[in-house]
């Protein structure tokens, strides 16, 4: 049985929040992701009215509305930990797939994130604070970080999806 409109809007829905957790998702955009949630059949009151929200709502109101679509759809908001290792095993996939490029995760206090796999943590150990202490923070020339950190995506991208609903 292939996934419903509204199971594909429960997904989608899902991971917003993980997003939105993770800091990947402005206020101001939440408006634009409630109407395609609709547009994928997912249909509850707090989404509908965030859907007919302008971009420069207040970004407390657009939050607590938000969090009230989650409830209504029965979307729990993942723990800001998860949505973190979420987001890491996002960002692998992308550069797997070529859609991002090696750079883009530099400087982005990913030393932070709370790996708990091996896949996890050789990721996160090959991404620098700033691109112009790669040599010194990651011990390697541009050309073989870059094939590494690939490798370590890859193997990261290979494995399960993390949380539920992300």
């Amino acid at each position: 049985m292939g996934p419903t409109e509204d199971t594909a809007g429960i997904v989608s829905l899902g991971e917003v929040a993980c997003r939105w957790q993770a800091d990947e998702i402005r206020p101001e955009d939440l408006p634009m992701f409630a109407a395609d949630a609709l547009a994928a059949g997912l249909d509850t009151p707090a989404l509908c009215e965030l859907a007919g929200w302008p971009r420069h709502a207040d970004p407390r109101d657009v939050r607590d509305t938000f969090e009230s679509a989650l409830a209504e759809a029965g979307i729990g908001l993942p723990d800001r930990r998860l949505a973190r290792r979420h987001s890491l095993h996002r960002m692998a996939a992308r550069l797997v797939a070529g859609t991002m490029a090696p750079s883009e995760p530099v400087g982005a206090d990913w030393a932070e994130t709370e790996a708990e796999t091996p896949a996890e943590q050789a990721f996160v150990a090959l991404i620098p604070a700033c691109a112009c202490c790669l040599a010194y923070t990651v011990g390697l020339d541009r050309r073989t970080w870059a094939t590494r950190l690939r490798e370590a995506a890859l193997a990261l991208a290979s494995g399960p999806p993390i949380g539920p609903g992300c």
